[in-house]
């Protein structure tokens, strides 16, 4: 099998071209664990397979995480296929890329940069706050596209300061809470200065913080728009990968387009010879 890897804001994938529907489908979830385990295998935070498409795209994007579970959706794994999709001429400047959650949209902005339209929220809580850890966390609740890809966003006063160790547990605690019924992508955040925004994500199948986490970051952005608290207009999300720009179109409280903009970066490509994996 061929494969490439690439990251976006140090969110890593790893991608496969299944064009010709070769690879059986109940086998994905198990490449996927195989292929992402960092040290025993190449690593990676989750696995892309291509597939034809089945409506408008240009192409289906299927995406899993590092456990093997199916997620709905990834933004930056989709600015990075949105490359991939570029590159490997299954699209031209701009992208349709089918996923689970719905069609998202993407437009080459130079070699590396490239803009997606994120799913639209279907479900959207401004204040959602939930009993964690022996207090009453404030937060909210958002579900981008449909079926949605859940995130909870919650506000972390001196986050740049706090550790990972001590920030875990209660990633994991709201990762699992009882409030988000298939589990939630945990975004904590801290608002640095006007249209600055500090982001660490706790990741739902990685069970990790992540290096970005590209719907997290748009998610928050929309929360913090719709509450006032920036201006939805190229906003600067801060991860531990790098700077990610976000823009939020919306009519009151209703978001009608979700911009994410960033970098991509085409790591390497080759043969996978992983020993280990049995299909």
């Amino acid at each position: 099998m061929h494969f490439h890897k690439m990251n976006g804001a140090g969110n890593d994938f790893l991608i496969l071209n299944d064009l010709e529907g070769r690879l059986p489908a109940e086998a994905l979830p198990h490449i996927a664990r195989q292929l992402c385990e960092r040290r025993l295998s190449i690593g990676a935070d989750g696995l892309m397979v291509v597939t034809r498409p089945t409506g408008a795209g240009d192409y289906r994007m299927l995406f899993f995480n590092a456990d093997g579970s199916m997620g709905e959706m990834c933004g930056n794994g989709a600015r990075c296929i949105c490359r991939y999709g570029y590159e490997m001429g299954l699209a031209g400047e701009v992208q349709r890329v089918e996923t689970t959650a719905g069609l998202v949209t993407g437009r080459r902005i130079d070699r590396r940069n490239y803009r997606i339209r994120l799913n639209d929220p279907s479900v959207l809580r401004l204040d959602a706050p939930v009993d964690c850890m022996g207090e009453r966390q404030p937060g909210a609740y958002v579900e981008l596209g449909s079926p949605g890809l859940p995130h909870a966003v919650i506000p972390m006063p001196g986050l740049r300061d706090i550790p990972d160790d001590a920030l875990r547990p209660r990633g994991r605690a709201l990762r699992s809470h009882p409030a988000y019924p298939k589990g939630a992508n945990v975004n904590f955040y801290e608002i640095l200065e006007p249209d600055r925004v500090l982001v660490r994500t706790f990741e739902r199948g990685v069970e990790d913080f992540t290096y970005a986490c590209g719907t997290g970051v748009g998610s928050t952005c929309a929360v913090l728009t719709l509450q006032g608290l920036v201006s939805g207009r190229n906003v600067r999300m801060i991860t531990r990968g790098g700077e990610l720009r976000v823009t939020v179109e919306h009519d009151g409280a209703q978001v009608r387009d979700l911009w994410l903009t960033g970098p991509t970066n085409m790591v390497c490509s080759g043969e996978i010879t992983d020993e280990d994996l049995i299909l």
